[in-house]
């Protein structure tokens, strides 16, 4: 499952992921963090010194990496220099998966040890000094969404993505990239302003989003939060003395986390594996041709010399059934098995995944 956090800066968005990442990784489960946010905590929200965070490997320095693996060999993307951040996938792309190893893991993420487990940590990078005034830090993000159009993940596997604060998640298709976005709000008027935004840009896309009220100290907060947001309040967090001796560098074991956070973390869980049965594959894939080809007539095409709309492929569908077919055609190739036969089984099983 694909999950983001979102919220204002300083709403407790990056603390609230980083508790979800600690509350999968201690049941085992197989966790890839992302930290895609441009002021990155999520590094030392998960235990890493100020060093050890500054050493995590930069995705947006590890761009043309992450190009040339996901091309593959597909024969619609000329090269990887006119991949943009939205180019989709098709046949012959290289497609990733949660709990595999892989070139792109290799090369930009490391684990992260944490009491309960270890996840695979991935950032994009700072914004540094050399990208002011001949860059956007929508670029470095980029290689995220890059590689959340090229994931394939099933149920019991999780994608947790600390996203830009505010509103800037919406200078690209990458809010759509999510099975459900939790936003995280402080019970005041600006920290419900955010999520007016997101509800209205979100509203034709089906994105399915949840509020996580925040910093909440009593009832009046509470009944703040739910006239200001209904039925879309999931979950209220408050005062945590385990989350203020993580700030401070020194988190006692999580199990020792609040019963009442524990709670929290565990409705969160459930609501996220219930979205599972409402995934769609088919309008994910579709919302991602959708902002290519926004993105392909905005900026890309003068910007690579090249007509991005022919990298969609119309018979392709990013689904499970992509990680099953590929399987097939292994098999069926080792067996001796005409491999046209077998391409033209996999575009069949693609476009009803």
């Amino acid at each position: 499952m694909k999950i983001a956090f979102v919220g204002k800066g300083g709403s407790g968005k990056t603390t609230l992921s980083s508790l979800f990442i600690r509350h999968l990784a201690a049941d085992g489960e197989p966790v890839i963090a992302v930290d895609a946010d441009i002021n990155q905590h999520l590094g030392p929200a998960l235990g890493l010194d100020e060093a050890e965070a500054a050493e995590l490997p930069a995705m947006g320095d590890r761009l043309p990496l992450i190009k040339n693996y996901l091309r593959g060999s597909n024969p619609r993307v000329a090269s990887a220099e006119t991949m943009i951040k939205t180019t989709p996938p098709g046949e012959g792309s290289r497609l990733l998966r949660v709990r595999e190893d892989n070139p792109v893991y290799e090369a930009c993420a490391r684990p992260v040890e944490l009491d309960g487990g270890a996840v695979r940590l991935m950032v994009t990078g700072p914004f540094t000094d050399a990208d002011l005034g001949v860059s956007c830090y929508h670029s470095k993000t980029g290689a995220v969404e890059l590689c959340l159009n090229h994931l394939v993940d099933g149920p019991d596997e999780y994608v947790v993505v600390d996203m830009t604060a505010g509103s800037d998640s919406f200078a690209s298709g990458m809010f759509t990239r999510f099975d459900i976005t939790f936003l995280v709000a402080e019970p005041t008027r600006k920290g419900v302003s955010v999520y007016r935004q997101y509800k209205e840009y979100a509203r034709d896309f089906g994105v399915e989003l949840k509020v996580v009220g925040n910093k909440v100290q009593g009832q009046d907060d509470i009944d703040f939060l739910r006239a200001e947001v209904g039925d879309d309040l999931l979950v209220t967090v408050g005062h945590s003395d385990w989350v203020r001796a993580m700030e401070k560098g020194r988190p006692p074991r999580f199990e020792l986390l609040e019963d009442t956070n524990r709670h929290a973390l565990r409705l969160l869980r459930t609501t996220v594996d219930s979205a599972y049965d409402r995934r769609d594959w088919e309008r994910y894939t579709r919302q991602m041709v959708h902002f290519h080809l926004k993105n392909a007539e905005a900026w890309g095409n003068e910007r690579t010399g090249a007509d991005l709309a022919a990298q969609v492929d119309p018979h392709f569908v990013l689904g499970e059934g992509v990680l099953r077919e590929g399987i097939l055609a292994e098999s069926a190739l080792g067996e001796g098995v005409c491999e046209e036969d077998v391409r033209q089984a996999g575009v069949t099983a693609s476009v009803t995944a």
